[in-house]
């Protein structure tokens, strides 16, 4: 019962206590975790963490191949963490989440598997910085799917059988940029924004029912989502300006499984989103304008 209180060989306590934490609450491959673009970065380790506290994978992503390289890179981290690896199931959903009927095609092969899904982890997400004249109307409507209607439509579907069954995690993603009415990401921006509403409204109606929607704010993290050369990446996380998938991961699952409202990874994220909030519209529109040659082309 004191594992968690023991350093290992290189004093990483927060190691040990994690395992620990995985240790004391491992489910034994009885139910499902649900996760959206699990193909790569912050998906693959949502996968190999929840898969290590013995759930269950339903990974959802367009990416077919990327889906085979998370699956047997969790397997082989199941079957190295001495789990019982024999009873450790993961389904393959290979969806674009851009369409309309996304959910229901989601939903309709989790049903037809058996899958009672306890933890959805609502991931996928797509980052762009451009005006919103100067986006393609095909890529508006795309953050806009994947964002707000795909999400929210998971819920919709996931939730009545958490709320039967007395138990359930919902996890969604927004971000500190849901406070940055700022051109170039303004878009962005307000999608996540809607992210952060439906998901306090939908924490509110599961009140007394056993189930918690847990929002995480990231500011940035360190994903192929953000275009940053090496160099600049190693330089944004000594500045602490950017997290780890790790990291961000790890402070998410955290926040989930202690039914909390929300997590923001980062003291500094903390300091700067109340600036972000009061930046007058006539510096936001020079800074644009500035910045506009630089900004990537969508």
């Amino acid at each position: 019962m004191f594992a968690g209180l023991y350093f290992n060989k290189n004093g990483n306590f927060a190691a040990v206590f994690r395992i620990a934490h995985m240790n004391r609450i491992f489910k034994e491959y009885r139910t499902w975790a649900l996760i959206t673009g699990a193909a790569s970065g912050m998906g693959r380790e949502y996968a190999r963490r929840l898969a290590l506290m013995g759930y269950n994978l339903v990974l959802v992503d367009i990416n077919a191949k990327g889906l085979g390289e998370t699956e047997s890179i969790v397997k082989d981290a199941v079957k190295t963490a001495g789990k019982a690896s024999e009873a450790f199931k993961v389904l393959q959903v290979v969806q674009d989440l851009s369409q309309v009927d996304a959910a229901d095609k989601v939903y309709e092969q989790t049903e037809a598997a058996g899958c009672e899904v306890e933890v959805l982890v609502n991931n996928a997400g797509i980052m762009y910085c451009q005006g919103i004249a100067e986006t393609s109307e095909r890529m508006l409507k795309l953050i806009m799917m994947v964002h707000m209607n795909t999400p929210m439509m998971l819920c919709r579907k996931y939730v009545v059988g958490m709320k039967e069954r007395g138990n359930g995690y919902i996890l969604n993603i927004s971000s500190l940029a849901e406070c940055m009415n700022w051109p170039g990401i303004g878009m962005y921006g307000a999608t996540k924004r809607f992210v952060k509403d439906y998901s306090r409204e939908l924490r509110i109606e599961c009140q007394k029912t056993g189930v918690s929607v847990t929002n995480a704010y990231f500011g940035a993290v360190d994903t192929p989502l953000i275009p940053l050369k090496d160099s600049l990446r190693k330089l944004a996380r000594g500045l602490a300006v950017m997290i780890t998938t790790q990291k961000a991961v790890d402070k998410a699952l955290k926040a989930t499984f202690r039914r909390r409202k929300g997590t923001m990874p980062g003291l500094l994220n903390h300091i700067f989103k109340p600036i972000c909030i009061i930046l007058p519209d006539c510096l936001l529109g020079w800074i644009y304008r500035k910045a506009k040659p630089y900004l990537m082309k969508v």
